[in-house]
């Protein structure tokens, strides 16, 4: 039997009996269309935060004090407790010409008012090198000025949330605010930014490091936020910020420096597992799908044993009863996968016009692998009912 004949007497059989072929259509696009959405959620996640980290900057380094890392052997006898980060270890590190951009981050909150509102407030203390570092954008006025990050200055920058609490449509720029007992000039509106890190821009305030240091009664840093001369200079200035730091620590290893760059691949990592995990859940699916074609089939077979009698009484060989039975769950699987990936792509397109701040992505080994194991599971659970029509005999299946 031909090629074409084939076909065009399994694609018969299956619109013969269109209720049992619309079962299993549905069965396997569903099945597919669950693999390629779990998918696409884990790459959507993956995606969306790697989107995040990369907002916070370009070849960024980020200096806490004490050590996050265990290493062996017994803890020191002296010298054990780390010293806390200081405006003078962020100003040695701009030493080395692997560094671009430094800014000392001071962190605290306070209550802050204008007229009759008041507002607790998550406070930033830091220098104009921050705004790069950050990819900040100022919206309205201008950031912290350039000057002595030891000077003290009445100057502040609101967020964009916290500008239309206070003020709301009113002029903000040249107003005077308070923070805790200081007043503080606004020069500044930020852009809408959203979250970072799990604090929302918006609602900051950010003052010269200085003022900060004094508001909160303090001379210790949250955090240093460095920029390094470019990607293939990070690991140089990580080595050059551990050697400064360690050298005015008196030899003590008492910081961690986190790079962009390894936040980004561990989480990358983790996501691509996910990603991997969810679609070998959805798989599953496609296996319960194989099932039911391979049950539905079988008893197809029961049913039909008249017409393989006739087949195998005018000449026909058992493999070509097997390929008419593998041809019609071939048709089955690959209808029904390409029926699950238009509804998979039509989901995704109805997910990005609600929520498009959260990308779904279907990535295109997705789309094969969907297709190929949608094949294969009905070529599988095709093979049992295929043979048992072939292996019947002629006599007793006519007279059935």
């Amino acid at each position: 039997m031909r090629i074409e004949d084939n076909i065009g007497f399994s694609f018969r059989a299956l619109t013969g009996a269109r209720g049992r072929s619309w079962l299993m259509l549905l069965a396997m696009a569903i099945g597919v269309s669950s693999v390629m959405l779990l998918t696409a959620l884990g790459e959507g996640a993956r995606f969306y935060v790697n989107d995040k980290f990369s907002g916070l900057g370009t070849h960024l380094l980020i200096v806490l004090p004490g050590r996050s890392e265990t290493t062996g052997g017994p803890p020191p006898l002296v010298g054990g407790t780390p010293r806390d980060l200081t405006l003078e270890d962020a100003l040695s590190l701009k030493r080395t010409s692997t560094i671009r951009l430094s800014a000392p981050v001071a962190l605290g909150s306070a209550p802050l008012s204008y007229g009759g509102l008041e507002r607790e407030v998550t406070v930033v203390g830091s220098t104009a090198e921050l705004e790069p570092i950050r990819n900040l954008e100022t919206q309205r006025g201008q950031f912290l000025p350039a000057m002595d990050p030891r000077r003290e200055a009445p100057v502040v920058v609101l967020g964009a949330k916290l500008k239309q609490i206070l003020f709301g449509n009113e002029q903000a720029l040249g107003q005077w605010v308070r923070l805790q007992d200081s007043r503080f000039q606004v020069i500044g509106v930020l852009s809408p930014a959203g979250e970072s890190l799990g604090m929302d821009v918006g609602e900051m305030a950010i003052i010269p490091v200085a003022s900060a240091l004094r508001l909160f009664n303090t001379n210790t840093l949250f955090r240093i936020m460095v920029q390094a001369s470019g990607k293939e200079a990070i690991p140089r200035a990580k080595r050059a910020i551990k050697e400064i730091i360690q050298t005015r620590h008196d030899g003590e290893d008492d910081i961690t420096i986190i790079t962009q760059d390894a936040l980004l691949a561990t989480f990358d990592g983790i996501f691509q597992a996910l990603t991997y995990t969810v679609a070998g859940i959805g798989a599953i699916s496609l296996v319960v799908a194989g099932i039911l074609i391979m049950n539905v089939m079988l008893i197809s077979v029961s049913r039909r044993t008249a017409e393989i009698g006739l087949l195998k009484a005018v000449g026909g060989a058992n493999n070509t009863i097997l390929r008419l039975f593998l041809t019609e769950a071939a048709l089955l699987s690959l209808s029904g996968a390409l029926a699950g990936v238009l509804l998979a792509y039509g989901i995704v397109w109805l997910a990005g016009s609600w929520y498009p701040d959260f990308p779904l992505i279907i990535p295109r080994w997705a789309l094969v692998a969907a297709l190929m194991v949608s094949l294969g599971v009905g070529l599988l659970f095709g093979v049992l009912p295929a043979r048992k029509a072939a292996r019947q005999d002629p006599v007793q299946a006519l007279t059935g």
